[in-house]
């Protein structure tokens, strides 16, 4: 039977050739058939010269062909590795992930909302900082401390609650050292449901074993006014393990070191090291962030740990680790084992980006301060906060003014900006409540807030009434719906013009129903408001301040304790 002339019927049905799925490897000839000459065709024998000719070209575009295939399959083995590294990458990913341990960011209820966005949309970043002294693992107990401990609940020796601004040029850090007596409210413990009622008379150490590391944030919140975004926890064995990843920090001491026991003081860290500069890794740099009877007490521990956090950082930005992708990867691996985060940022991702906000702050603009305190009436070895001094750091912090004097402006530029925006309204048009908001941490006064309506009566505003409803807060507010836009700020800053508030006073609210002045813990007489807005750098007394760009920073060392270098 004759072959079928009907395209497609009665024969093998046709493979796409290279040529035509665009896999050009020189074997077929531009606009040919694209089949070879088979053996017997003219074109194969000896023949004359143009055949010889025509064999030659044949015989170039093998070679060309092999050239193609060889790069062919160069190709696809490089995309096999490609695929395979991104699996890899994927499997690390998630493998970093598993790591990761994280709970609630909130143990408790504090009351205090998260700042409202500035004109441009950014908010401060709040971080709390917390080293565990758990002794509940091998490698904790191996590295010291009191070994009747194990078993209990942890306690959160190292507190810091670091600022990092809301234009991510300046970063602040405040300490409260261990022993401090705080109000400390009612938490919840997540896992086992135990309900500890608040308290007045525990240091804020105990705060982590009154519902985790959720309490300790919900405590600082109450004491500060400062809405905490996140918290992050390491223990001993994590503060050696990461220690050990970046390499050794620089730390300084006038005078030689031993921190050992005494006839009159047991224990100590075991920290030893001759005077002078030196970097510390592993355990030596857990004994140093340890060492309190060497260097005197908590707060020049705090200050201890200030310079190693400093050095720290100047250690990652010299070393550039950001973009060093082995680097990073052993630090990403050895934080996420090492370190336990609030539920919101329990991913690599959200860590990394966590990190990314840190990264471009310049040094000088990163100080670090602990918080002035006394000793207690009641036990010597306990301490309380220097009421006004603490007060106007967590005003700073509240207000987003930043504690170093290094930026351009030498003062936070919204403090002292002019308002602008449409005229306000007459006052006598706007609808205005007034709440006592007095009683954060302390008694409220009494009829605080009738007598600042009765201010505002006076100056025009004949709507102005006293809520009945309370709303404990540290600084005083006069908050407007954030839907009422630049209309709702301009009659705002006339009611906060009207009481002698700062421009930093008026606040966007979603959650406001109409425009309202709480009257904080910072206003709790007179009627005029007489609390200055705090101005860069301006930290009171007692900070102990230090800038992460100062490097001949260096501790003085307890005469008992001091080390020749010798014995």
């Amino acid at each position: 039977m004759g072959r079928n002339s009907t395209p497609e019927e009665g024969t093998r049905p046709r493979v796409r050739h290279a040529g035509q799925l665009g896999w050009d490897d020189g074997l077929y000839e531009k606009g040919g058939t694209g089949t070879r000459a088979a053996s017997g065709d003219p074109a194969d024998d000896g023949g004359d010269s143009d055949t010889r000719h025509r064999r030659g070209k044949s015989a170039n575009r093998a070679k060309k062909s092999r050239r193609r295939r060889v790069y062919r399959w160069t190709a696809l083995t490089l995309a096999v590795l490609i695929l395979g590294t991104a699996g890899a990458g994927y499997l690390y990913y998630q493998h970093l992930n598993s790591n990761i341990r994280s709970s609630e960011r909130s143990s408790g209820d504090s009351g205090v909302k998260e700042a409202p966005p500035n004109s441009l949309g950014e908010t401060p970043l709040n971080i709390l900082l917390i080293g565990s002294d758990s002794r509940n693992s091998a490698a904790n107990v191996k590295l010291g401390g009191s070994r009747d401990t194990v078993g209990d609940k942890p306690r959160a020796d190292v507190q810091m609650l670091l600022h990092i601004s809301a234009d991510r040029k300046s970063a602040s850090m405040v300490s409260i050292p261990r022993d401090t007596i705080l109000h400390i409210p009612e938490c919840k413990d997540s896992k086992t449901g135990e309900v500890f009622a608040s308290s007045d008379n525990k240091p804020i150490n105990e705060s982590l074993q009154r519902g985790g590391p959720g309490c300790t944030l919900t405590t600082w919140e109450k004491l500060t006014g400062v809405y905490i975004n996140h918290w992050m926890m390491i223990d001993f064995a994590g503060v050696v393990a990461m220690a050990d990843s970046i390499g050794g920090v620089d730390v300084c001491v006038k005078t030689g070191v031993w921190d050992r026991p005494t006839r009159m003081v047991p224990g100590g860290s075991g920290l030893k090291l001759p005077a002078g500069t030196r970097p510390v890794k592993g355990e030596d740099a857990l004994k140093w962030l340890r060492t309190r009877h060497a260097f005197g007490n908590d707060q020049n521990r705090a200050r201890a740990q200030h310079m190693y956090m400093n050095s720290m950082l100047r250690t990652l930005k010299e070393q550039n680790v950001w973009s060093d992708a082995g680097r990073l990867m052993n630090l990403a691996e050895t934080a996420t084992k090492a370190l336990r985060v609030s539920d919101e940022i329990g991913t690599v991702k959200k860590l990394f980006d966590l990190s990314m906000q840190l990264k471009n702050v310049p040094l000088n603009r990163i100080t670090m301060t602990t918080i002035p305190t006394v000793e207690w009436s009641q036990d010597r070895d306990r301490l309380v906060p220097v009421e006004k001094s603490a007060d106007t750091m967590w005003q700073m912090l509240r207000d987003d003014v930043a504690f170093d004097k290094n930026g351009k402006s030498g003062a936070k530029a919204s403090a002292s900006a002019k308002p602008t925006g449409p005229p306000a309204s007459a006052p006598k048009t706007l609808g205005l409540s007034v709440v006592n908001g007095t009683g954060s941490g302390q008694a409220p006064v009494s009829g605080r807030a009738r007598t600042v309506t009765e201010t505002l009566q006076g100056k025009g505003f004949s709507q102005a009434a006293a809520s009945q409803t309370t709303a404990p807060r540290k600084d005083t507010v006069v908050l407007y719906p954030q839907e009422d836009g630049e209309q709702g700020k301009s009659d705002a800053l006339s009611v906060a013009k009207a009481l002698g508030l700062p421009t930093t006073a008026v606040k966007a609210d979603p959650q406001a129903g109409g425009l309202t002045v709480v009257i904080g813990a910072d206003w709790r007489d007179g009627t005029a408001y007489k609390n200055p807005a705090a101005k860069a750098g301006d930290l009171p007394d007692g900070a102990d301040d230090l800038n992460a760009a100062d490097k001949d920073d260096c501790m003085d060392v307890y005469s008992v304790y001091r080390w020749d270098g010798e014995s």
